[in-house]
């Protein structure tokens, strides 16, 4: 998990000579753009789910169809 240390960004701009307004206007736009919000994380989540069920019920639906042609290809062996 990524972490946005505000002070370390803050006495960053204060030591190249903003303000002290500067910085903390600074400070707060620099980490603001790779920060994930929580609905950003809601959204993702929503997503991985889709895809796992997806994945999940092709898994399920591949397991019955070759359950169905083990089970025709034992009654034909064993049919005859």
């Amino acid at each position: 998990m990524a972490v946005f240390d505000t002070h370390k960004a803050y006495t960053a701009f204060k030591e190249a000579g903003f303000t002290d307004a500067q910085a903390l206007i600074n400070q707060a736009r620099d980490g603001s753009d790779s920060l994930a919000t929580k609905a950003d994380l809601r959204e993702l989540e929503l997503r991985l789910r889709h895809d796992l069920t997806l994945r999940l019920g092709a898994m399920v639906f591949a397991a019955a169809g070759l359950q169905v042609v083990v089970i025709g290809i034992l009654l034909a062996s064993f049919g005859s």
